[in-house]
């Protein structure tokens, strides 16, 4: 396998400033190749935008919870709801082009990477929409599943779980990123890992989150980057998306 290092993005959520910001600081570091880990649409106010930038980066992307909802909209209008993600998602449709649609409509619930050896998916490696948030959910996906490497989202909380096969049993530890940080992946270890979310993160850094894994190294490294929040709040408000959906964007949760 030849090396390479996989710029991970996940949860960009239509929010355009924080992916323009992330995208400068990751092209300091170098990538070969993208992945967007789901939810690149929901809640924020340039889905478009997001989705050219994607195209333009030829990213492999992998369908999230929140396009899955928006295809299920598309499909059953009379199903749309009031709700913040719901009123999000409705806006988001009428401002696609059906261009961006058919593209949504190719994203496959998860990938299996050969050449990385690692699966691709939005909520944990056997599931699109369950979350990966805690030890014990973890250590299910761990028995029922037996890859090596699995990148995910959906928490927007950059984490590591890790699990050896130990005499006791298997073990499984966790470690989260609020501040970025790097992570060597053992080479008898299981991990499912996340590069946090780049357009609304949730842990309580309210800095945009993205890793970078190269494959030579077996390093995880996440980044927290600095963005124009209240310019992304502006363009949110001004769109007429929920309020909540730019207060949250202060404070990372």
């Amino acid at each position: 396998m030849s090396a390479v290092r996989l710029l991970l993005l996940s949860d960009i959520h239509a929010n355009r400033v924080a992916l323009q910001s992330v995208l400068k600081d990751a092209e300091v570091r170098k990538f070969d190749r993208v992945v967007s880990l789901g939810d690149a649409v929901g809640y924020g106010p340039r889905p478009r935008e997001v989705l050219d930038t994607l195209r333009e980066l030829e990213a492999v992307c992998i369908l999230g919870n929140h396009e899955d909802l928006l295809l299920r909209l598309i499909q059953h209008p009379e199903r749309s709801s009031d709700s913040v993600v719901g009123q999000a998602l409705e806006w988001q449709r009428q401002q696609l082009s059906g261009r961006d649609i058919a593209e949504i409509q190719s994203w496959r619930d998860g990938i299996d990477d050969p050449e990385v050896g690692a699966r691709f998916r939005h909520g944990t490696p056997t599931s699109l929409d369950e979350y990966t948030d805690s030890v014990t959910a973890a250590r299910e996906v761990f028995v029922n599943w037996h890859g090596r490497l699995g990148f995910v989202g959906h928490t927007h909380v950059p984490s590591v779980y890790a699990t050896l096969n130990a005499p006791v049993g298997e073990w499984v530890k966790y470690q989260a990123f609020q501040e970025g940080g790097s992570y060597m992946v053992p080479p008898a270890a299981r991990v499912i890992l996340n590069p946090g979310s780049v357009g609304q993160p949730r842990d309580g850094n309210p800095q945009a989150s993205y890793a970078i894994f190269d494959t030579a190294r077996n390093n995880f490294q996440v980044y927290r980057v600095q963005y124009d929040v209240a310019q992304a709040q502006a363009q949110i408000l001004a769109a007429g998306l929920p309020e909540v959906l730019a207060a949250r964007l202060s404070i990372g949760k």
